[in-house]
């Protein structure tokens, strides 16, 4: 599986505005992919799941890593450019942040699922971080989720262009110039 320019991650901790930013920009008509991480929570709750980052973190890197890989081929289908909540990498972030090992087959996942070599990563942003029922990590665990994520790009080769830590419609006019999509 080649990379493809048409797929593009915005990246970074939770509750730092992706996906606020890609709600918008899927407002306008840009197609995006959606997050795994609080529909699989919201699932797993729902059935009674283990697989919750409280739980099981690896059962949760699991569910997480078959959604990244579902959207990727789902995104191959269509003849646009694609946004998405994440990607595989974030899936490695992940283990390596819960100080679990990066089994082999995730890491392959990382290798052959690639998006554009550009990156946006949103910075953590205490102005507008809340915790909720799915989101319950403290805003310094986000921190070090952004820097798990911003290591592990780099480390797959991908340029990361932080996300400015503006309104809504301001990011949605940087991305858009970024991407060379024309303002609606």
């Amino acid at each position: 599986m080649n990379g493809s320019e048409r797929f593009i991650v915005v990246t970074g901790g939770p509750g730092s505005g992706k996906s606020t930013l890609l709600d918008a920009l899927a407002a306008e008509g840009v197609a995006v992919m959606p997050e795994a991480g609080r529909a699989i929570i919201r699932d797993q709750v729902a059935i009674g799941g283990a697989a919750l980052p409280w739980a099981d973190s690896a059962a949760f890197a699991e569910l997480m890593l078959s959604w990244e890989m579902r959207s990727w081929r789902e995104a191959d289908r269509l003849p646009h450019p694609v946004l998405f909540d994440r990607g595989v990498p974030d899936v490695i972030g992940y283990l390596e942040l819960c100080g679990l090992p990066v089994p082999a087959h995730v890491g392959r996942a990382g290798e052959l699922y690639r998006y554009n070599a550009r990156v946006f990563i949103a910075p953590p942003w205490a102005d507008i971080y809340v915790q909720d029922g799915e989101r319950k990590q403290s805003l310094d665990e986000a921190a070090r989720t952004h820097d798990a994520m911003a290591a592990v790009y780099g480390r797959l080769g991908y340029e990361l262009l932080a996300l400015p830590r503006t309104p809504v419609a301001e990011r949605v006019r940087f991305v858009r110039r970024a991407l060379g999509l024309a303002d609606v």
